[in-house]
């Protein structure tokens, strides 16, 4: 085994792969570029079998450090893969410039068919990882490079501008900014050691992690929010659904994409609905056979929320010990690439069960027994808070007073729990007690009574809501919870609709105040056992912060407005105005 280049805690692990039974000693090569065609170098650290023959390689590009893949690394190559670990465009080792989406088509294109022609390479070449490195394998993928064999993409989007920068119109403010605030730390020290390198006449620092109080004398006059991070800056200035995103975006290109994938969602996760929009998305329209028929679907519970048993507030029991994000990729692709008849050779389907806390294989998502049930809201216009009146059942409204609320920027419903990234230690992600957000009197609250038996709720969550506003433009939000006996409120899924898009994400249309609307928020999905002696909940209000940045209610952008205007918001549930929640309930409970 040659393992001379690792540092001493991977030589461990070297050893450690190195002496499994059946398993192959690996040789590793460190910083080997690859030349893109528009002369741009990028490094790659390269795991591989020393032996013999040639093997299938899995690439990832990243732009959060390859040298983070060294486990991977070695596990794969031990059982006879070649993992080629590449450094985004602009990151880390590699040259030019960072901006996310931009060059990952025309890089990951150039990365896969340079890995196909590597002289221990047996032409098939497969991509997988997480988040980002998600992104990066779908917009290679839409490229169509002739040896991409197949994709392993995990909790990541479908559309970059739907579900990674806003949803439902409404930007995705805490995601945004703290993700885009640890992708700058690297792009500072990059700039940092060029400016300084420049004034010092060549003399090369190296990236240290420069203490913001501590700065080389050069970089104080650096426009931090231009050279750091310009990319949130057009973010904030594309708020619509144009060009600027459309010709990044996975779901205008579906039929582009020629492989088999393994996609892995989880019910907290940020990127959800976006996973599974892959998933049914190339299932429907992949432009081949094998895509088509290829794909499947895993759905965990935490993603970007956590993979521990415990997440938030809930220990989801010891059948989650069962997930293990590298093992999963690494069966996939010993069934793609090595014919191994493990799982993946049965149902395309498997997905955690919140509730019973188990997992289950399916034959397709989404369930074709779940049965679309409506939740009609109902009250004596005082649902307000979980003290109100308000309740949810299958019976159709009739004459029922609307229920009211005074949704105010300046102290918007704060944000506790649910799909969130980057950022746990200051905002934690996951199933948190929503008890103290419904002691509010500007979030409406709707149950039903305790429940008698089991409800199983498998598959996407909507609301059809019927309000009004005293302002041009506000948000609604909604979010699914699950009450125990003792109180416990556990969030489930949650969504948001920015009225002024209600109709298109490409241009807005502002509200006529006092004019009664329909809007459709997508709650995304979930997988839940209610159990027998709990309660189904709906909350409803106008703002979920700082996940969503806060609509000011009025007709200027709320990405760029300053004014706060409070804004008189009206629920309705009447015959004319059946607002429901629509839940797919699973049979046999």
């Amino acid at each position: 085994m040659r393992c001379k280049y690792l540092a001493l805690p991977m030589l461990v692990l070297c050893a450690l792969f190195a002496h499994a039974a059946d398993s192959y000693v690996v040789t590793f090569e460190h910083d080997v570029a690859m030349k893109t065609r528009d002369g741009v170098l990028l490094y790659a650290d390269i795991y591989r079998p020393s032996a013999e023959g040639k093997f299938p390689v899995l690439l990832q590009r990243t732009p959060y450090d390859k040298n983070n893949g060294f486990s991977f690394g070695l596990r794969a190559a031990t059982r006879g893969f070649v993992v080629v670990m590449q450094d985004t465009r602009g990151r880390y080792t590699s040259e030019g410039e960072w901006y996310p989406f931009k060059h990952e088509s025309d890089d990951g294109y150039d990365a896969v068919e340079w890995a196909a022609a590597l002289p221990y390479s047996n032409g098939k070449v497969g991509m997988f990882g997480g988040s980002y490195v998600g992104a990066t394998q779908m917009l290679a993928a839409i490229a169509h490079p002739p040896h991409l064999a197949g994709i392993c993409p995990i909790v990541t989007a479908s559309n970059y501008h739907e579900n990674w920068t806003y949803q439902g119109g409404a930007f995705e403010q805490w995601f945004n900014q703290s993700w885009t605030s640890v992708l700058a730390q690297n792009t500072f020290n990059r700039q940092v050691s060029k400016a300084t390198n420049a004034l010092q006449g060549g003399t090369q620092l190296p990236l240290a992690k420069y203490p913001l109080f501590n700065l080389p004398e050069v970089v104080r006059t650096f426009d931090l929010s231009q050279s750091l991070a310009p990319y949130y800056l057009d973010w904030l200035a594309h708020p619509t659904y144009d060009d600027y995103w459309k010709r990044i975006s996975i779901e205008e290109h579906y039929s582009d994409i020629m492989v088999p994938a393994l996609h892995v969602a989880a019910w907290y996760d940020i990127f959800q609905d976006g996973s599974v929009r892959n998933y049914l998305g190339i299932k429907a329209h992949g432009g081949s056979q094998a895509a088509r028929e290829g794909q499947h679907l895993v759905i965990t519970i935490g993603g970007h929320a956590g993979d521990t048993r415990t997440i938030g507030d809930v220990d989801f029991g010891p059948a989650t010990a069962q997930y293990d994000e590298d093992e999963i990729a690494l069966q996939w692709y010993e069934y793609l690439f090595k014919g191994v008849q493990n799982e993946f050779a049965q149902k395309p389907v498997k997905i955690f069960v919140m509730g019973s806390n188990q997992w289950r294989q399916e034959d397709a998502w989404p369930l074709t027994r779940a049965q679309s049930t409506k939740y009609f809201l109902h009250s004596q216009g005082e649902a307000n808070s979980s003290a109100g009146n308000g309740t949810l059942s299958s019976e159709a409204p009739h004459s029922e007073p609307a229920d009211q609320y005074v949704y105010d920027p300046a102290h918007p419903v704060p944000t506790v729990g649910g799909p969130l990234c980057c950022d746990a230690q200051h905002l934690p992600p996951g199933p948190i007690n929503q008890r103290e957000v419904e002691t509010r009197k500007d979030v409406l609250v709707y149950s039903t009574p305790v429940l008698t038996s089991d409800v199983e709720v498998t598959g996407p969550v909507s609301l059809e809501l019927y309000a009004s506003s005293s302002a041009v433009d506000t948000d609604f939000t909604a979010k699914l919870v699950d009450v125990g006996p003792d109180g416990f409120a556990q969030n489930l899924t949650e969504g948001i609709v920015r009225a002024r898009y209600r109709d298109s994400r490409e241009r807005a249309d502002l509200l006529k105040p006092g004019q009664v609307y329909k809007f459709a928020i997508n709650l995304w999905s979930t997988s839940n056992v209610f159990r027998q002696g709990h309660r189904l909940r709906l909350e409803v209000s106008s703002s979920n912060f700082p996940r969503f940045n806060r609509n000011l209610n009025i007709a200027e952008s709320p990405e760029a407005g300053q004014q706060f205007v409070p804004a008189t918001n009206l629920v309705y549930h009447d015959a004319a105005h059946p607002s429901a929640l629509i839940l797919p309930i699973v049979p046999g409970r």
